[in-house]
């Protein structure tokens, strides 16, 4: 039998957790990591937006159960978190975010309004009604680049340009590696944010045709207030086990610029931009025929 649990907000938990080498399971009402010596560690999932579940780790039905229940995102990971497999969905799922999302993104107009608030955030300026999605990306790619050339340079690092081949991982030079994993934590907590505020992770509007465009436009919102330095910083110490130093200061990072309490803000911001309102239920539609339990009333939850 599950304990009867009340979940609490996004931005009041902690950023994410990643484990390894264990099965995930409900033990006497808590939720435990079990190794292979039964050694049990328990986990605070009702305070966690997600888990990061790393090669070797095995879930049981009751915890993928209980980690629904209290809305965090369950995402399987690979080794050093640097590739996404799967992702469990903790809450959101509202028809009424979902419509407006898709809305926002099938009109023209609406799509280039959210992309310029996008790059207006990024950029902390305003960017001219004139200008079109493409003149806006190729002023991204610009900036971005002279970011990285920037930070190499303060970090005394050798740059060639951002590569990362997911299956030639060995090949790729500390400084990618070092990136590739913090921004994989990034994404991870961007997504347990969109997928608890009800919005689709695969409906972008500057990246599109993947299952997480959206996790990725809004995570290049926070890049490079958190993880980009993070990143550049380790690599430079040439320090055993990199990637699971960046892991522990991205963790820290987001919890220095208090990230979970930015990011559902944000994406309602961006969309309102839109100029569109959030859909009314139809006049002739049925309405469910269990309706769910009162909510917390917060925009972190199904309701």
């Amino acid at each position: 039998m599950l304990p009867n649990v009340k979940p609490i907000t996004i931005k009041e938990r902690f950023s994410l957790l990643f484990l390894e080498k264990g099965e995930l399971d409900v033990i006497d009402g808590s939720f435990v990591l079990v190794d292979k010596n039964g050694v049990r560690t328990q986990i605070p999932v009702g305070s966690v937006a997600c888990l990061m579940l790393e090669p070797g780790t095995r879930v049981s039905h009751a915890s993928v159960v209980l980690a629904a229940k209290v809305g965090c995102l369950l995402i399987w990971v690979g080794e050093a978190a640097v590739r996404l497999y799967s992702a469990g969905q903790p809450g959101g799922a509202r028809a009424d975010r979902l419509l407006y999302q898709a809305k926002l993104a099938l009109d023209d107009e609406a799509r280039r309004k959210v992309v310029r608030k996008m790059y207006e955030i990024r950029f902390n300026e305003p960017i001219s009604d004139l200008c079109s999605v493409e003149q806006m990306r190729g002023m991204e790619g610009a900036r971005v680049k002279k970011m990285y050339e920037l930070l190499a340079k303060r970090y005394k690092l050798d740059w060639h340009g951002r590569s990362y081949d997911p299956y030639n991982w060995d090949d790729s030079n500390i400084q990618n590696k070092c990136l590739s994993s913090a921004t994989s934590c990034l994404y991870g907590v961007t997504e347990a944010a969109i997928l608890a505020a009800g919005y689709s992770p695969a409906i972008g509007f500057i990246h599109t045709g993947k299952p997480r465009s959206f996790v990725y436009d809004i995570a290049d919102l926070f890049k490079f207030e958190t993880v980009i330095p993070v990143a550049f910083q380790v690599a430079a110490e040439n320090i055993p086990e990199p990637e699971r130093v960046v892991r522990l200061r991205c963790r820290d990072a987001f919890r220095e610029t208090r990230l979970l309490k930015k990011i559902i803000p944000a994406i309602e911001e961006v969309l309102a931009s839109g100029g569109f309102e959030l859909p009314e239920m139809p006049p002739e539609s049925i309405p469910p025929a269990i309706p769910n339990d009162r909510g917390l009333e917060d925009v972190g939850h199904r309701s």
